[in-house]
């Protein structure tokens, strides 16, 4: 659940952190998506929990370098607020999150290692 402020994902041979800020707002699907890892995002895909497919790719051909952070509306016209989210990085790594409540959060921080304090 995204209501977890801290979580550690291992996939791979990489292991990244990905923690969560909760957000006041009930129904603000913006959220900053944070790389404090040491490699660059070249994919970032969310999809309601309802589609049965990956929707586009919300970067289509930019990449989120290490230590950069990109603010972005996953507002896809659906009402849901529960979407599963999935990071490519530029190794050919990725990271899958589950049914979080976009809804929520205001950040999605992926590091490398363990969770952070």
């Amino acid at each position: 659940m995204f209501n977890v402020t801290k979580m550690t994902i291992l996939t791979g041979a990489a292991l990244f952190a990905v923690s969560v800020t909760s957000s006041a707002k009930s129904h603000d699907r913006y959220v900053e998506i944070v790389n404090d890892s040491h490699l660059a995002i070249v994919s970032f895909y969310a999809s309601n929990i309802g589609s049965d497919s990956w929707q586009a790719d919300v970067l289509g051909t930019a990449m989120l370098p290490p230590g950069k952070h990109l603010r972005i509306n996953l507002d896809d016209g659906s009402s849901y607020c529960r979407f599963d989210l999935k990071t490519r990085f530029i190794d050919g790594t990725s990271v899958v999150r589950h049914d979080g409540d976009i809804c929520s959060v205001t950040q999605y921080t992926l590091t490398d290692g363990s969770a952070r304090p």
